[in-house]
């Protein structure tokens, strides 16, 4: 026998057996429609942060944790003690077979990079430059405009005293006023900007721009920052792996790889992008010399163009990065003796021939002169 029961506040009644009036169920389906939203804008106040955190927190790890114990087991054994000292031989080998000195400075550096695979890199950017310089209306200068002429003139001079004749340099001079720069890729494709021409005054200030430029791809500096980029980016893609690999180690494999790149510009890329820009100076200011061009010239285009940069002129890359304008001029003023030295020994006045060879002469007889 069914029971009787009265009907509840909870329920729709009054408890008294009443059934509820029409009135009273949509105000009591509005009271449960605004708890609801609540509960829903509630939810929704968690930030994305929040929910990457907790994600993080409970993501899966790459490895189960029984696997993961087998290798913590492992790397206690002999066996894995062994491997790991065996790695690092290998790695230890692999620098010492790699391990390079760069021609004039004497300075010892990591480069694993074939030529052909930088000058491929090279090549692409080269591209990506002429495409971004005609999509923006550019305009590059024919080869019979006279501040081409003149650039060509002057790496007509400078390339035979680099000991890169077999390169073939490709000049494109891009008519914008406005931007003080010159530059040059892997490969031997050099680009100079109307605006540099201006600030060098005369051919022995382009010889020093265009020098310094050169003795990047001389002392082969984007291959050793490639070099240092491929080991970096290995080394963290391996700790993020294995700490990505055991449960609850997720975030700190994030942290370590973020702190580790900033560790390593910060140790690394920042100190040797100055030591190569040193490099390069001092390089290019002793294979001017060699061209029977007048080193103090170089003296004087940087003190201009730091005199350009103090009133917000676009001015050229290496110039923004370190050594400073100031320690810049300092150390070219101390290697000008030796520059004018090199300049006097050269037979300026007998022709090419002379002045030509002997800086070639120096790179293959790998005679060093130390910064």
């Amino acid at each position: 026998q069914r029971q009787w029961r009265p009907y509840s506040h909870a329920s729709g009644g009054d408890g008294n057996g009443r059934k509820p009036t029409f009135e009273e169920q949509v105000r009591q389906r509005l009271r449960q429609a605004q708890a609801q939203a609540r509960r829903s804008h509630e939810y929704q106040q968690v930030t994305r942060e929040d929910r990457a955190r907790h994600g993080l927190a409970t993501a899966r790890p790459l490895l189960s944790d029984a696997t993961a114990s087998m290798l913590a087991r492992a790397g206690t054994g002999t066996s894995s003690r062994a491997f790991m000292a065996g790695c690092i031989a290998a790695a230890v080998l692999f620098y010492l077979a790699n391990s390079q000195t760069v021609p004039v400075s004497g300075r010892r550096r990591f480069n694993f990079l074939g030529d052909s695979y930088v000058e491929s890199i090279g090549s692409r950017e080269a591209d990506a430059v002429v495409s971004q310089v005609e999509a923006q209306g550019g305009r590059f200068l024919p080869h019979w405009d006279p501040r081409y002429r003149h650039v060509q003139r002057v790496m007509g001079r400078l390339v035979p005293v680099s000991g890169m004749t077999d390169v073939n340099w490709r000049i494109r001079v891009i008519d914008d006023d406005s931007n003080a720069n010159a530059f040059v890729t892997p490969g031997g494709h050099l680009f100079v900007f109307t605006g540099i021409l201006r600030v060098c005054g005369n051919s022995d200030g382009l010889a020093a721009v265009l020098g310094h430029e050169i003795a990047h791809n001389v002392a082969s500096h984007a291959s050793e920052r490639l070099s240092a980029a491929y080991v970096a980016n290995f080394t963290s893609g391996s700790l993020f792996f294995m700490a990505g690999a055991l449960r609850g180690l997720a975030l700190l494999g994030i942290w370590t790889v973020t702190g580790g790149m900033y560790l390593q510009e910060l140790l690394y890329g920042l100190p040797m992008g100055r030591r190569m820009e040193s490099e390069a100076d001092y390089i290019g200011l002793m294979m001017m010399a060699e061209a029977c061009y007048d080193p103090r010239e170089a003296v004087a285009f940087w003190q201009r163009m730091s005199h350009l940069q103090s009133k917000g002129y676009e001015v050229p890359e290496m110039l923004s990065t370190h050594p400073s304008n100031d320690n810049r001029i300092q150390k070219m003023r101390e290697w000008l003796p030796d520059a004018m030295a090199k300049r006097n020994e050269s037979d300026c006045m007998g022709g090419a021939g002379a002045w030509a060879d002997q800086f070639r002469d120096t790179l293959r007889r790998r005679q060093l002169i130390r910064i």
